[in-house]
């Protein structure tokens, strides 16, 4: 039985007449209100839009604590505790070790399963120690027997190099395709990004040689007409010299520019525009073919 003082309804009633008190003050103290006014539990209901459990929860609490149970919650405990150190270092532990099964890495859902903790704990971790299992970085080693011996003469090119020696780092492209654009495309402004067309005028073939100095930072570049040993050669030899020579006669306290090489407008170094390199140059002299002679 809920015994309501003329007191307490006072109280009651000016809390549900002040329109700056809290909603969930009022329909308390109309559950209370409607409960002194003889009124059962499906009538307290249908005023308050409240369940049955909160309705006797309320009247329960204004029994024990009179009004000022109504204005208050009741504490409740803290949210999950945060995981404890050793969890932390077995997700990490498995993350960085091999995956179950045949699988070929963690997933999220296989390391909360393993350790026993939510998916999201899991991703916190992974996240914070920068780890991502499903990215697996390979190094694909060389089946050349005299792979390490090679992998030491060039390591150690660059950690303590020879005196006055040239160290080059050379590599080729082969069958570069001299491409240009059939329209000029118009530059990009406000309202309208810029435009190209999606096909090429192919201006033939090339191979491009180009070896970087890695001790002063130049670039030596070359184009020839076909790619085989002897062109590597040809390459190498005469940059290696050049290099020499511009040792000898530059002073240590200057700094070598970077070579300069002359570009045209499609862009390919030593190749002007429209002109096909797929023939090899005509000797001074000689007659030019049907198959070599310009339209």
């Amino acid at each position: 039985m809920v015994n309501v003082t003329r007191a307490d309804r006072r109280r009651l009633e000016a809390i549900v007449a002040d329109r700056s008190a809290p909603q969930k003050h009022v329909w308390r103290a109309n559950i209370i209100l409607a409960t002194a006014d003889g009124c059962g539990t499906a009538e307290i209901m249908r005023r308050s839009g409240k369940a049955k459990p909160v309705v006797w929860t309320w009247q329960a609490r204004f029994m024990a604590e009179g009004v000022e149970g109504l204005l208050r919650d009741k504490t409740r405990r803290p949210g999950k505790p945060p995981l404890s150190t050793d969890t932390v270092q077995r997700v990490v532990d498995l993350a960085l070790g091999p995956p179950p099964g045949e699988a070929t890495h963690w997933t999220g859902r296989e390391l909360a399963k393993a350790v026993g903790v939510s998916l999201r704990s899991v991703q916190r971790i992974l996240e914070a120690h920068r780890l991502a299992p499903h990215r697996v970085r390979t190094f694909k080693l060389s089946n050349d027997p005299e792979f390490a011996k090679k992998l030491r003469d060039i390591v150690g090119l660059y950690v303590d190099p020879p005196a006055h020696a040239v160290v080059l780092s050379v590599d080729e492209k082969s069958q570069i395709q001299a491409l240009d654009r059939t329209q000029p495309g118009l530059p990009m402004k406000k309202g309208r990004a810029g435009t190209m067309t999606h096909d090429y005028k192919r201006n033939g073939t090339t191979t491009l040689f180009a070896a970087l100095n890695v001790l002063d930072g130049t670039v030596i570049g070359r184009n020839m007409h076909r790619h085989r040993p002897r062109s590597s050669s040809a390459f190498s030899t005469p940059s290696s010299r050049r290099c020499r020579r511009e040792r000898r006669s530059t002073p240590s306290s200057t700094t070598m520019r970077p070579t300069s090489i002359r570009r045209y407008k499609n862009g390919w170094p030593g190749i002007p525009a429209g002109h096909s390199t797929s023939h090899p140059p005509r000797r001074h002299g000689s007659t030019p073919s049907k198959a070599s002679s310009p339209n």
